[in-house]
């Protein structure tokens, strides 16, 4: 069981609300970090919240959703510790895994519900190779402020 914590703006609440229902389906915990409208609010304080809390270790993971999936990911990647992945297939969220541990699935709603099982189920599926992989990430660890 992953332990998960889960955010979007108005745009992505009902991708949120199916992300939930898959992630519960899996077995997986989750905690609700808003929004719970839709209406308008501004993602980055969705994003820090998410962020801040696995950067913390209270959650493995992260998933965070809205328009696009690019604010989300530059906003909650300003979080120390935090490596969040736009991913908009199976293929990325694995090597995201693999390759670079990332602890934040970043999804667009503009992609559409149909690939999102998938890319949720290997996202949480998938673990970290370490190995060669370690000695990049030291490098961006290297680099945060």
């Amino acid at each position: 069981m992953v332990r998960i914590a889960i955010g979007c703006d108005h745009r992505g609440l009902d991708l949120k609300q199916f992300v939930i229902k898959l992630i519960s389906e899996m077995g997986h915990s989750y905690e609700d970090f808003g929004c719970y409208t839709t209406d308008s609010v501004d993602y980055p304080d969705i994003a820090k919240k998410v962020a801040e809390a696995v950067a913390k270790g209270e959650f493995e993971r992260g998933i965070l959703i809205c328009d696009t999936g690019v604010g989300m990911s530059i906003a909650a990647n300003k979080v120390k510790g935090i490596r969040a992945a736009l991913c908009h297939d199976a293929f990325s969220a694995r090597r995201a895994r693999m390759h670079n541990d990332a602890n934040v699935l970043c999804l667009a709603v503009s992609g559409g519900q149909e690939g999102v099982p998938e890319i949720v189920q290997v996202y949480l599926n998938t673990e970290f190779e370490g190995e060669r992989h370690q000695r990049r990430l030291n490098k961006i660890k290297d680099m945060e402020c």
